[in-house]
């Protein structure tokens, strides 16, 4: 159902004295947080004595396509980004890094997050003569810091940043530093890493086994984090708040081989399909995920209810966009093209189709239909997330709450306008029971869940308009 789900936010990634091929391991880094951004792709990368940039729109190996490229980047530190838009505008003056020269010299930064007074800050700073050049809500911090009357970088990024509200996982780059933060609140993820002498920033630790590299930890919320010649240094600069975590990354968006929290995202997921399975409690023939997302709660649910798991929908890997209009005689021409059925292992049976979550539900509805016409006797649709009933403003694009079918309707109203024989959703508190069974879990980890309740951790500007 990836045509009718939550869009990632972005993915970043930073390297610190590999040389030479500081820009080919991030590269390989961006390449494994694909996932987490496939509008465009960028990385700039520095020499000891020039900065060099090349960004596009497009995917990693569209955006980084030939080792000539690659070689002319040269640097023997760089940091990447793989980008969503959940703020700003798919242009290309938005695509990070973005880049700045200061009087101390290049400055380059890459987000993961939503700043969410980036409106109220860019006005104030456009009526004092700012020039923005992008509408990216990340440029913010660099007009910020160009004002900073601190007398050090690092002070100068400090006092930005406390002028901000919001979430941020941050990479910088400057003539000597690695620079890494993350909001107080902890919203999105950022983790250290090692390689021979050098260190790594990413975020999520799937990008430092590409290349190699040691998991170290996870960055704190609240803490600052510089990596020069020395080493990293370590500094928790801002006010301590509670941490609230976004539960969506273990439910859908990070990849299930990742760490974060000291959670491993495909043992969660399997607490999770299991607890569903014990809160759904139906009698039935299979168990079938929508792939590919849906795959490890799909095995926690059948490992739990004794019930066979099945890949009863096949996933094609290798379609984009297409030119082809769908027809009266193709009317889910888009749901065909990234699955099909397996039309002899679903006939005149009992069905347990199990994905993360349910968005808009148009997609959901056409793939049901799909199963339907392939001659399934019951199909009960158990969902590995709470309904999303309202929208995120921390990093994630989520439609306008009108648009989300679980704002206004109830289970049954949705298992009617779905097709569906019945419609479970984990509860909130069976999500939460899955999560601490996890062992070796972060003492007092405390998560957002906004997009679930409605209780956002940080107040949103003009919410309601």
């Amino acid at each position: 159902m990836e045509f009718d789900k939550l869009k990632e936010e972005c993915g970043i990634f930073g390297v610190f004295g590999i040389t030479p091929d500081a820009v080919s391991k991030t590269v390989l880094g961006l390449h494994a947080l694909q996932h987490r951004g496939q509008e465009a792709a960028g990385i700039v990368s520095f020499d000891r004595t020039k900065f060099h940039i090349h960004k596009e729109k497009g995917l990693v190996n569209k955006v980084f396509n030939s080792q000539l490229l690659i070689n002319k980047l040269e640097g023997y530190s760089s940091i990447g980004h793989v980008r969503y838009s959940t703020m700003g505008d798919n242009i290309i003056n938005n695509i990070q890094p973005l880049f700045a020269d200061f009087s101390f010299g290049g400055f380059s930064i890459a987000h993961n997050g939503n700043i969410v007074n980036a409106d109220e800050l860019r006005s104030k700073l456009i009526k004092k003569g700012h020039l923005f050049q992008s509408t990216s809500d990340t440029e913010t911090i660099i007009h910020l810091i160009s004002i900073s009357k601190k007398p050090s970088l690092i002070s100068k990024i400090c006092d930005s940043l406390n002028k901000i509200k919001g979430a941020y996982s941050l990479v910088m780059l400057v003539d000597n530093k690695l620079i890494g933060v993350r909001d107080p609140t902890g919203f999105r993820p950022l983790v250290l890493g090692k390689l021979g002498n050098s260190f790594i920033l990413s975020s999520e630790s799937c990008a430092l086994d590409i290349i190699d590299a040691k998991f170290i930890r996870d960055i704190e919320p609240g803490e600052l984090i510089t990596i020069d010649n020395n080493g990293p240094i370590s500094i928790k600069p801002f006010k301590k708040v509670k941490q609230k975590f976004c539960v969506f990354e273990y439910i859908y968006f990070s990849r299930p081989d990742s760490t974060i929290e000291k959670i491993n995202v495909y043992e969660v997921r399997k607490h999770i399909g299991a607890q569903l399975s014990k809160e759904a409690n139906i009698s039935a023939d299979m168990v079938i995920p929508v792939p590919d997302s849906g795959v490890p709660s799909a095995i926690g649910y059948s490992n739990e209810s004794g019930i066979p798991f099945e890949l009863g929908i096949i996933r094609s890997h290798y379609i984009g966009r297409t030119f082809i209009e769908p027809t009266s005689d193709i009317r889910n021409l888009e749901v065909k093209l990234k699955h099909n059925v397996n039309k002899k292992l679903i006939l005149g049976k009992r069905i347990i189709l199990v994905d993360d979550s349910i968005v808009r539900g148009t997609t959901a509805k056409k793939l049901i239909q799909l199963i339907r016409d392939a001659g399934a006797k019951e199909i009960h649709l158990c969902i590995s997330s709470p309904p999303v009933t309202h929208s995120c403003f921390y990093g994630i694009d989520t439609p306008i709450r009108e648009e989300l079918i679980a704002s206004f309707n109830g289970t049954d109203k949705i298992s009617k306008l779905l097709g569906v024989d019945s419609l479970t959703y984990i509860s909130i508190k069976g999500l939460y029971k899955a999560i601490k069974k996890v062992e070796n879990i972060t003492p007092n980890l405390n998560f957002c869940d906004a997009c679930f309740t409605g209780k956002y951790p940080i107040k949103i500007p003009n919410y309601k308009e």
